[in-house]
This record gives C-alpha cells, structure tokens and sequence, in this order.
C-alpha cells in the first residue's frame, strides 16, 4: 500500500503555526518542522511558516555533517523582510556555532561562525523596528559566551562545561 500526503486546509493555516510552535516549546522540532513544511505546500512564501521552519531546523542541529545549515540558509533567505534575513541568518550561525561547539569542535576553530552571527546581528541592529532589542539580546548572549573560559585563541586546553541551547526559543 503506498500512502500519500494530505494537504492542510487554507482556513487551518493559523492553528497549525499555534501546533508548529507548541511542538517547538515542548522539544519536538520534527513535529514543528513537518507542520511548516505542509503549510508551505499550500502558501510557499508563508512568512510565519518560514520562520518558525528554520528555527525549527536549527533546534535539531548536533553539530554534525548531518545538520541542514544550508538548507535552513535557503529558507532564511526566503523572508522578505531585510531585518528578518539578517536576523534570522544570525541565529542559524550561532546555534551552528553552539552546536558544533557542544560536540566537541576546537573552539578556535568555531570563532569565525560567531564573529560571523555578530556581524548580522549587529546589522539586523540598524534596520531593526522600533522597540525591537532581539538582535541586541542575542549579541549580549554570543558575546557573553565568548567570555566564558574557553580556548578562543588557540593558546591551550581550556574546557568548560557549555550549555547549548538556551531556555526559550527565539522570536
């Protein structure tokens, strides 16, 4: 027997983004990513469904070959929103960054992929909307991170404990 997707209705876009972001709180960016992916089917350019997509993506990194950096670039891409872009792009480096850093990366070799998320964030900065400190808030939390002990430089063996993803998803 050979199965087949169904499609969602248009009416039902709003309560699977609500589904698609409870799956993310609650750890379970498949579900997430499946819900977005079938909203996308019938609206491609849905900004929302976009978004939560790529976060979706980038909760399931390891920080492996296997993790879909640029296949989560693409979808960032696809905001039609400057800000958005760059945003957005900022965070798939940095949690990059986290999660090859929590599967044991060199951290001098991950120091490019978070001066790179602090470029965008910092460019995000300067076109974000009125109010809008997002880009600001996850600069402080890279920067803070790159005050931790950790061999940054090269120079030695520091280690420290690292705790990859932070307490709530972003925006």
């Amino acid at each position: 027997m050979q199965y087949h997707l169904k499609r969602i209705s248009q009416a039902g876009i709003p309560e699977a983004l609500k589904k698609a972001e409870l799956y993310r709180s609650l750890d379970e960016p498949e579900e997430a990513e499946s819900i977005c992916r079938d909203i996308l089917c019938i609206e491609p350019q849905h900004q929302h469904a976009l978004r939560v997509l790529g976060l979706a993506l980038t909760d399931q990194f390891i920080g492996t070959g296997n993790d879909r950096y640029r296949e989560t670039e693409e979808i960032f891409q696809m905001l039609s929103d400057p800000y958005e872009r760059l945003y957005y792009t900022a965070i798939l480096h940095e949690r990059r960054c986290k999660a090859q850093l929590t599967a044991g990366h060199l951290p001098v070799s991950l120091l490019p992929l978070f001066e790179h998320a602090l470029h965008l964030y910092e460019e995000a900065e300067k076109i974000r909307p009125a109010g809008n400190d997002d880009a600001i808030l996850r600069w402080n939390r890279c920067v803070r991170l790159l005050e931790q002990p950790y061999d940054w430089n090269g120079l030695g063996p520091e280690s420290v404990p690292f705790e990859a993803y932070d307490a709530a998803p972003p925006r």
